[in-house]
């Protein structure tokens, strides 16, 4: 897949999965309306979440243009396998941008809908995670990604970035 390919797919599918899943469907459920007795704590510690979230999204999505060769969406997978950025962290910070992206709006907008949907959502990003994704990226990628689950967490954030290039000797 050509450069302009890669970031074209990439942007179409940032759209349709995360802007669906972080943007469209929270907004269907609080029309993005502040709730009642929603804090000035929890608008900023929210406010802060989305932003995190958002930035976390695009860091992620043009690395796998830029990086991988490819896009996030399964029809159009990456050529290589994508270790750095936030990669070097956690092995799904798509995922969690998006929960991070939701939990930010339901603190926001005080909404325990937003919360359910959020713990759904997880759920379902987890079995997809767990029972398609990871299958694949071993059947892929082989030992470099058996390499990289043993380093790097799939939820909860390293607190110090992984260095491939310091764990493989005389490289």
């Amino acid at each position: 897949m050509g450069r302009t390919e890669a970031y074209l797919g990439t942007l179409a599918f940032f759209f349709i999965a995360p802007g669906t899943a972080g943007g469209l469907v929270p907004w269907l459920i609080t029309h993005w309306r502040m709730g009642e007795g929603t804090s000035v704590g929890a608008v900023i510690v929210g406010g802060v979440m989305i932003a995190a979230g958002l930035a976390g999204l695009i860091e992620c999505f043009s690395r796998f243009a830029r990086k991988g060769g490819g896009t996030p969406a399964p029809v159009a997978p990456t050529q290589h396998l994508v270790v750095t950025g936030l990669y070097r962290f956690v092995r799904n910070p798509m995922y969690v941008s998006v929960l991070v992206l939701v939990f930010g709006q339901m603190l926001v907008f005080s909404s325990a809908a937003l919360l359910a949907y959020g713990v759904a959502l997880w759920t379902a990003f987890h079995v997809f995670v767990v029972f398609l994704e990871e299958q694949r990226l071993q059947r892929d990628f082989g030992d470099e990604y058996i390499d990289y689950c043993a380093n790097v967490p799939r939820w909860i954030p390293r607190i110090l970035p992984w260095r491939p290039e310091a764990a493989a000797p005389n490289k």
